[in-house]
């Protein structure tokens, strides 16, 4: 299961990750969003010891999808060092991509 991150955890979580991370932001009203979310979570379980996943609910935390620029979702982040290195905007995406843009950083 990702984890759910917002303003209070998203210091800790992403930006002082040892790990390559994950972001992705989302909404409950997004379809596109919901469709790839059992895909965010499967991946999730399978990187646990290498990698950070996690969600931004884009209603609920606001000012961090203000700061990273968030126009239309699914907006995925990577992270490394806690500095972004690569954006994929939309749901037309394989977990295996998604996999093998984590294990490059």
């Amino acid at each position: 299961m990702a984890l759910q991150l917002n303003e209070d955890n998203f210091e800790a979580e992403v930006l002082k990750s040892g790990k390559p991370v994950l972001v992705d932001f989302w909404a409950e009203w997004c379809g596109p969003c919901k469709m790839i979310s059992p895909m965010i979570d499967e991946l999730a379980a399978e990187m646990e010891d290498t990698a950070v996943i996690g969600k931004v609910n884009v209603d609920d935390a606001q000012a961090l999808a203000a700061k990273y620029g968030v126009r239309s979702i699914p907006f995925l982040l990577f992270f490394k060092d806690g500095e972004v290195k690569e954006q994929v905007v939309g749901a037309n995406i394989t977990k295996d991509s998604l996999k093998q843009k984590l294990e490059a950083l």
